[in-house]
């Protein structure tokens, strides 16, 4: 059935989005039906089905996901609420990711924590440097963000890293952060950041096992590749 300029409230009931979702299962809608669900209401010129088959033509859902507020209203003609519906839906999918790597998971190689934070981290505009404490059977007590912005040996301080590891007595540790130019390879202030937190690590008996850099579906071990 075609429905150009029809709105969702005269769309049989059976072929509305939010309710073929309660009905079926969000398994069941396409990519566009869930984002006009999440959208609720479309605008003068188009109903909200119409207006989610619209951003995803221009855009694909990776691309969708990266965009900020002033970059969805522009780029894709939608006010303000609507933008920020679109960011919080992508960041609880990120968060939702993320929880894979959740208390008392055993960290055996990077490729674990790879795994399970390239989908929490990928899109993100800055880095961000997460610390994850590990008791002495490599199992994870708790993974915090320990800093947001460009990594620089001038302004990040071991201690506020160090801090958080001695409130949770952690034996290791394993630091992690992005690149959000997607290419993981480290730069001089990644190793030199790296070399300091580990000095300060040996003095107070904690051990630094890695720094994963990860970038776009892919990961760089410090460890692995001999750097430390």
């Amino acid at each position: 059935m075609e429905h150009n300029s029809l709105k969702i409230k005269d769309f049989p009931l059976e072929e509305r989005p939010r309710e073929r979702l309660l009905g079926s299962g969000p398994s069941s809608l396409s990519t566009s039906e869930l984002l006009a669900v999440i959208l609720r209401t479309g605008n003068r010129k188009e109903n909200v089905l119409e207006l989610s088959k619209k951003l995803l033509k221009s855009h694909d859902l990776r691309s969708l996901s990266r965009l900020r507020a002033s970059g969805l209203k522009k780029k894709c003609g939608i006010g303000e609420a609507k933008a920020c519906q679109i960011i919080a839906c992508f960041e609880l999918g990120r968060r939702a990711a993320g929880l894979k790597s959740s208390k008392n998971k055993t960290i055996n190689s990077a490729k674990d924590i790879a795994k399970s934070l390239i989908p929490e981290l990928s899109g993100l505009k800055k880095e961000h440097l997460i610390g994850i404490f590990l008791n002495s059977r490599k199992k994870i007590i708790k993974k915090e963000t320990i800093f947001i912005g460009s990594l620089d040996s001038s302004i990040i301080h071991p201690r506020e890293l160090f801090k958080a590891a001695l409130a949770e007595s952690a034996a290791a540790l394993i630091l992690v952060h992005n690149h959000p130019s997607g290419d993981p390879i480290p730069s001089q202030d990644d190793i030199s950041i790296t070399e300091q937190i580990i000095k300060a690590g040996e003095i107070l008996g904690i051990s630094v096992l890695d720094h994963v850099i990860t970038g776009e579906n892919k990961y760089f071990s410090m460890k692995e590749e001999s750097i430390i």
